[in-house]
């Protein structure tokens, strides 16, 4: 039987993974990875048992015994429940993505959590995005996209969409946290934030969604891009 068809998106924070993914997994009809969101989701859990986050087997613990699901409920983004509580919006915050990339940073903790990422490979394909789906959760996947914009940007846009949400933010301070966690991404020892020998790069700079989610779909053979019927 042939594998279970495997769209990785990798890229660093602020790039419209997210966005970009959900919209590309939509027009094909596949199942949707929000693999940052399950390290978030950890690392509200962890802070919700004041686990510290600097022990790594501590963290992976709480990783092993905590609960996540997405539900989807309407059009949008899915709500993530963790342990039986709905954290879609704590989990969008600035702090749990801090902590979500300093877990990641565990050895522990992401060999906790790659049967649960791999498990959402299911029929018709997978769209997963996040950091290292192209290099280490799918390394066998047959079509990866790593997307990019530059640091300006994306603080621009994060905090566009924080004061949106009406959350109080700091332009000056988003780009710094960004400029500090691409260099933490991109440094650890393990997963290392880069793209996939194979994959396919992308640049959204400047460029609308609707032609970014073109460009994306383009990696795929035209026989997959068709629409699927209901």
């Amino acid at each position: 039987m042939p594998r279970i068809p495997v769209l990785t998106i990798d890229g660093p924070s602020g790039s419209g993974k997210g966005t970009i993914s959900r919209a590309v997994a939509e027009r094909l009809g596949w199942h949707y990875l929000d693999s940052g969101a399950l390290y978030r989701a950890v690392g509200l859990a962890a802070a919700w048992e004041v686990v510290d986050l600097s022990d790594p087997e501590a963290v992976a613990q709480c990783a092993r015994r905590t609960e996540i699901r997405f539900e989807t409920q309407g059009s949008g983004e899915p709500h993530v429940i963790v342990n039986g509580k709905d954290a879609t919006r704590q989990l969008r915050t600035e702090t749990a993505g801090a902590a979500a990339s300093a877990i990641a940073a565990h050895p522990p903790v992401r060999a906790a959590l790659v049967d649960l990422q791999k498990g959402f490979r299911k029929a018709p394909g997978l769209v997963a995005d996040g950091r290292d789906m192209g290099t280490v959760i799918f390394p066998d996947a047959p079509y990866k996209v790593f997307l990019t914009a530059s640091a300006e940007e994306r603080a621009q846009r994060r905090y566009k969409q924080l004061k949106e949400k009406g959350v109080s933010v700091n332009l000056a301070g988003l780009l710094h946290e960004i400029a500090a966690r691409d260099e933490r991404d991109a440094g650890r020892a393990v997963a290392p934030l880069k793209p996939a020998e194979d994959a396919v790069i992308v640049d959204s700079t400047g460029t609308p969604i609707t032609e970014v989610i073109e460009r994306v779909l383009s990696v795929l053979p035209e026989k997959l891009r068709a629409p699927r019927q209901p």
